[in-house]
């Protein structure tokens, strides 16, 4: 019996979003998105790849850091327009060098 593969939906840019969860902790790190060839990449090299939105080019997390995200699962939700990708990281997961980058509460914000 052959296994059932989701199909993704990448929106009208050729993005999904794609949360980061650690595999260990539960925690969840970070929000970025994918299109198809950081997805691609993501799953054949076990390292996350995303694309930034920003700078319009893929980024490969830890790249410059050192903090990069071995690869664990990649789920998709019930409609395919979101991933969820389970990780063990080599390190902080935001740039401001916190464990994850939703660290601050609404309560908190300036």
């Amino acid at each position: 019996m052959q296994e059932f593969q989701p199909k993704i939906e990448f929106d009208a840019n050729g993005l999904i979003p794609a949360i980061v969860q650690d595999v260990k902790t539960n925690e969840v790190l970070m929000l970025a998105y994918m299109n198809a060839e950081s997805l691609r990449l993501t799953i054949s090299t076990g390292e996350t790849h995303f694309w930034s939105r920003s700078r319009q080019e893929l980024w490969h997390k830890g790249a410059t850091s050192g903090n990069i995200q071995r690869l664990v699962e990649i789920r998709v939700d019930c409609d395919g327009d979101a991933l969820l990708i389970f990780v063990q990281p080599a390190g902080p997961a935001c740039h401001t060098g916190n464990q994850t980058c939703f660290y601050r509460s609404m309560e908190n914000l300036e």
